[in-house]
C-alpha cells in the first residue's frame, strides 16, 4: 500500500487528484464544524448524551459528529445512500428504470440525476422533521416561521452540498467521492474512541495490566481488519468456456474465462439495513421520551440495543442477537438476488456461445449458479456477522463503548482497498501510454 502511494506521489496527474481529494476532505471537515445559525448547539448536545441506545451513535459516526454538533452537514450524505438504495430497489421494480438502467451510459447519467432529486427530497423531509421535533423543545430558541426555514434550508443544502463534493472527488480526485466521504466521517471519530479505549484500560493501571490491555485492543483491531480484507478479496471463479465459431475465414471464440462471484456479494449493506430496522423503535421511544420502563418494553428495547449484547449482568438482552443475525442473513440473500440475476447472466451466455464446462445451457445453467451463489452467500454472510459482532463482543463484555464498529472497519477498509485499486489502475493506464507513445 505504501508502495503504491508512494509511486503514485511520483506521477504529476495522480499527484494533483490526489491534492484535489486532500482539500475536498480539509473542506468537508471544515463544514461539519460551522453551527446552523439560530440553533442553540449545547441543547441539543445535552440531549444526545442522555440518550442511552446505540442508534444515534451509529448515525453520529456515520455523520462525523456533525449530527450531535447540530452543523450544517449534519445530514451527512446518509439521504444520498438512502436514495441509492431505494434507486437499486426501485431499477428492479419499475420496467421504465429497468430499460433505463439497460441503455447504458446516457440511461446510467439519467439514474443518477434522478438520484440527486430524490436525495434533496429525503433531506428536506428529514430537515423538517427535525426541525419540527426539536425545535419547539429548545433547539431553536426564537422558533417562529423565519428561523425554522433557515434551520431546514441549512440542514437540505448542507447535504445536497456533501452529495455535490462527492461527485467532484469523483470526477476529478481518487476513487468513489461519495464513499470517501462517509469513510472520513468515520475516521473522525476514532482518535476519540481510542482516547476512551486507553483512559478505560489502559490509563492508571499498573504496568502488566496495562500492556496486556494494550496488547488485546491492537490484537482485535489487526485481526478485525484482517478478516474485512479476506472477506473483501474473496470469490468464487465459476469457468466459463465459449465455443468456437467460423467468421469469415477466420475461427473465432474458443476462450476461457471465468465468472468472479464475490463471496461477501452484498457488500455491507445487510449490516446497515439490519441495524436500521432494529434501531427504529429506539428512536421512535426516544422521540416520545419514554426508555419503555422495566417491563416488557423495556426487555425488548433492551434486547435490540446492541450495547446490551453479551453483558453478563442482562444475559436476557443477548436473545436479541439472534433477530440481528437472521436479518443480516435475510437482507445477505435479498440485496443479492436484486443486484445479482442468474437467470439474464445464464441467458446471456447462451448468447454468446459460452457455458459452464459439465453444466449445460439454459436453465441447467441458472440452477447451477443460483446452487452455487446461495452457498456464497451464506459463508459471506457467516463472515460479515463474526466481523460486526468483534467489537460488540468487548463492547458488551467488558464496557469499551466505542462509536465505531465492525460496520464502520468494513467501510473505512473497503473504501481504502477500492481507492488503491483504482490508483494502480490510473498508474497502469498511463505506463501503457508511455509505452505506446515511446
Amino acid at each position: 500500500m505504501l508502495e503504491t502511494l508512494k509511486n503514485a506521489f511520483r506521477i504529476k496527474d495522480i499527484r494533483k487528484k490526489l491534492f484535489f481529494t486532500f482539500c475536498m476532505i480539509v473542506v468537508i471537515r471544515l463544514g461539519s464544524q460551522l453551527p446552523i445559525p439560530g440553533v442553540d448547539r449545547s441543547y441539543f448536545a445535552n440531549w444526545f448524551a442522555q440518550q442511552s441506545n446505540d442508534a444515534f451513535n451509529f448515525f453520529s459516526a456515520f455523520t462525523g459528529g456533525s449530527f450531535e454538533r447540530m452543523s450544517i452537514f449534519a445530514l451527512s450524505i446518509t439521504p444520498y445512500i438512502t436514495s441509492s438504495i431505494i434507486m437499486q430497489l426501485m431499477t428492479i421494480a419499475i420496467p421504465a428504470l429497468e430499460e433505463m438502467h439497460k441503455d447504458g451510459e446516457e440511461g446510467r447519467k439519467k439514474i443518477a440525476s434522478i438520484t440527486r432529486y430524490v436525495t434533496v427530497a429525503l433531506a428536506l423531509i428529514e430537515s423538517i422533521a427535525m426541525t419540527i421535533g426539536f425545535g419547539n423543545s429548545g433547539l431553536i430558541p426564537n422558533m417562529n416561521i423565519l428561523s425554522g426555514f433557515t434551520v431546514v434550508a441549512a440542514l437540505t443544502a448542507g447535504s445536497a452540498f456533501l452529495m455535490w463534493l462527492g461527485e467532484r472527488i469523483t470526477e476529478n480526485g481518487v476513487g468513489n467521492g461519495i464513499s470517501i466521504v462517509l469513510m472520513v466521517n468515520i475516521l473522525s471519530s476514532i482518535p476519540a474512541d481510542i482516547t476512551g479505549l486507553f483512559e478505560l484500560f489502559v490509563k492508571g493501571k499498573p504496568l502488566a495490566r496495562a500492556g496486556f490491555a494494550a496488547l488485546v485492543i491492537i490484537a482485535v483491531i489487526l485481526v478485525t481488519i484482517v478478516l474485512v480484507i479476506l472477506l473483501d478479496d474473496a470469490q468464487r471463479r465459476i469457468p466459463v468456456q465459449y465455443a468456437k465459431k467460423m467468421q469469415g475465414r477466420k475461427m473465432l471464440g474458443g476462450q476461457s474465462t471465468y465468472i468472479p462471484l464475490k463471496v461477501n456479494t452484498a457488500g455491507v449493506i445487510p449490516v446497515i439495513f439490519a441495524s436500521s430496522l432494529m434501531s427504529i423503535p429506539q428512536i421512535v421511544m426516544s422521540f416520545a421520551g419514554k426508555n419503555g420502563g422495566t417491563g416488557i418494553g423495556g426487555t425488548i428495547l433492551g434486547m435490540l440495543s446492541q450495547n446490551n449484547w453479551f453483558n453478563l449482568s442482562h444475559p436476557i438482552y443477548s436473545v436479541g442477537l439472534l433477530l440481528y443475525i437472521v436479518l443480516i442473513v435475510f437482507f445477505a440473500y435479498f440485496y443479492t438476488s436484486i443486484t445479482f440475476n442468474p437467470i439474464e447472466v445464464a441467458d446471456n451466455m447462451k448468447k454468446q456461445g459460452g457455458f459452464i464446462p459439465g453444466i449445460r445451457p439454459g436453465k441447467p445453467t441458472t440452477d447451477y449458479l443460483n446452487r452455487v451463489l446461495g452457498n456464497i452467500i451464506i459463508l459471506g454472510a457467516i463472515g460479515l456477522i463474526i466481523v460486526v459482532l468483534i467489537p460488540v463482543f468487548f463492547n458488551g463484555m467488558f464496557g469499551a463503548q466505542v462509536s465505531f464498529g465492525g460496520t464502520s472497519i468494513i467501510i473505512i477498509v473497503g473504501v481504502i482497498l477500492e481507492t488503491l485499486k483504482q490508483i494502480e489502475s490510473q498508474m497502469l493506464v498511463r505506463n501503457y501510454k508511455g509505452f505506446l507513445t515511446d
